[in-house]
């Protein structure tokens, strides 16, 4: 059986001394914090509202869809709740940008060792196809 692709919902859970099922309630998104607060000991609230305008896209990354925080921060998400906020910065929730079909992503990767599954939306300008791209056609007279 191939290992899957890590979301949010798979990779932040309860510690071990509560019932798996104890943050099922939590939207995946939230997982975060609460994981926050539990592994480092640390309180951080999720935001209030959502930052206009703005939107980030969502890649998979060594076989964990990861959202890119402008701050340099990343956090593992789920297209089960397409939003992220950082627990570092503060930034607000911002739009995540998934493909129509993740599924359909993770079956194209997962013949990959896992820690080489890597995924870039193609309309993500830091798609390492775009920055070439866009690095030749500079060079071109």
């Amino acid at each position: 059986m191939a290992i899957p692709v890590q979301r949010a919902e798979t990779f932040y859970l309860p510690p071990a001394r509560r019932p798996p099922i104890s943050w099922d309630d939590v939207p995946a998104a939230e997982r975060v914090f609460k994981w926050i607060e539990h592994r480092q000991q640390r309180r951080v609230l999720p935001p209030e509202g959502f930052i206009i305008g703005q939107k980030i896209y969502a890649q998979i990354n060594h076989n964990r869809w990861v959202a890119d925080c402008p701050c340099g921060s990343a956090q593992v998400v789920s297209p089960a709740d397409p939003r992220t906020a950082c627990t570092e910065c503060g930034l607000g929730w911002i739009v995540l940008v998934f493909p129509d079909d993740p599924d359909a992503v993770e079956a194209s990767v997962i013949h990959e060792l896992p820690h080489l599954r890597n995924w870039w939306h193609p309309d993500d300008p830091a798609n390492p196809s775009n920055l070439l791209a866009a690095a030749t056609a500079k060079e071109q007279p």
